[in-house]
């Protein structure tokens, strides 16, 4: 029952009992008592619904606006995946309704899976245009994990678009490349070009535009990654923050097992793709790790699995995946982005 109908019930029961009133000494005691009930009792029972609605409402409202940034987010994927992969899968998992849910509004980078930094970046400038132009919004807030990171911060230094970009988060983003990635680019250029042609054909039938393999392999090479840096500094004006994730052991994630223990005697700790010292950057916040003996996989940092992850209490107070995004959003609207 709505609010007004509490009113007018508790209104209305009172005049029903003083209508009735005249007539109890025709009737007998027992209905005298139960009508007393009625008229007396029912009373304060709708009021006390509707003050405890009245006291919940607020409550509820600040529970689905707790993310309503001031700016649109945009979530930008890393390599090996588009966004929502012909609406089968999305690459962010629960991560985007639960945001929404919380009155964020949410667009995608839109990149291939693999494709050059130019070109992944280009699809995030569109993304942004059309995130401003729908909303009226001066500015978005980036959300990006692994290597589309780099992409939004060459978007953001090198096209222009430092104006239009209210903050950046980077989730294990390799800012400063990958030593096992280096031994990887180490054999004959021939052969990575027939892997990459291979990987374009793949990715071709996925849904990439402009695949590229051979070109985003190499943006992970440390080399790379340092001449990029130079050429990509931190815009002012900006807000940049990063995270790294860190698998317990090889075996934390059976699909990543192989690649962490690889990457390991490379980089170092890692979440089965990217080295934690690779993936701090501006504001680093910290590294997000399992609660228990599993740790967070690379998979795990974006919902893979729909699997809400339990984690070690984060800088922003979350202990799950789903949380850990929730507080996130909800710090950014904090810092009036």
């Amino acid at each position: 029952m709505s609010d007004p109908l509490v009113l007018l019930a508790a209104m209305l029961v009172p005049l029903g009992g003083a209508f009735f009133l005249p007539l109890a000494g025709r009737i007998s005691a027992k209905l005298r008592n139960i009508l007393a009930l009625v008229f007396v009792l029912i009373p304060f029972v709708l009021l006390a619904a509707m003050l405890l609605a009245v006291i919940a409402m607020p409550m509820a409202q600040a529970a689905e606006t707790k993310c309503a940034t001031k700016y649109p987010v945009i979530l930008v994927s890393g390599a090996g995946f588009t966004d929502t992969n012909f609406g089968l899968a999305n690459y962010w998992g629960r991560i985007p309704a639960t945001l929404q849910a919380q009155g964020a509004k949410i667009y995608y980078g839109g990149t291939d899976g693999w494709c050059s930094v130019e070109t992944g970046a280009a699809a995030i400038k569109s993304a942004v245009e059309k995130a401003l132009k729908e909303t009226g919004a001066a500015k978005v807030n980036i959300i990006a994990h692994s290597k589309g990171g780099i992409e939004a911060r060459y978007m953001i230094s090198s096209l222009g678009m430092a104006d239009k970009v209210a903050s950046l988060t980077m989730i294990s983003t390799p800012n400063r490349g990958s030593k096992a990635m280096d031994s990887f680019l180490g054999f004959p250029d021939i052969l990575l070009r027939v892997v990459g042609a291979a990987g374009n054909a793949v990715r071709f039938v996925w849904g990439d535009r402009r695949p590229d393999f051979y070109a985003g392999i190499q943006s992970l090479g440390t080399a790379y990654m340092e001449d990029f840096n130079k050429k990509n500094p931190d815009k002012a004006g900006v807000y940049y923050q990063s995270y790294a994730g860190a698998m317990q052991m090889p075996l934390s994630d059976l699909l990543l097992a192989l690649t962490s223990l690889y990457i390991r005697g490379y980089d170092g700790e890692n979440d089965g793709m990217v080295g934690v010292e690779s993936a701090k950057w501006t504001n680093f916040r910290g590294v997000i790790r399992g609660a228990g003996t599993a740790g967070v996989s690379h998979l795990d940092e974006v919902d893979f699995r729909r699997n809400n992850v339990s984690i070690q209490k984060a800088d922003n107070g979350a202990t799950d995946i789903l949380g850990f995004y929730v507080a996130l959003v909800a710090d950014l609207k904090q810092k009036g982005y």
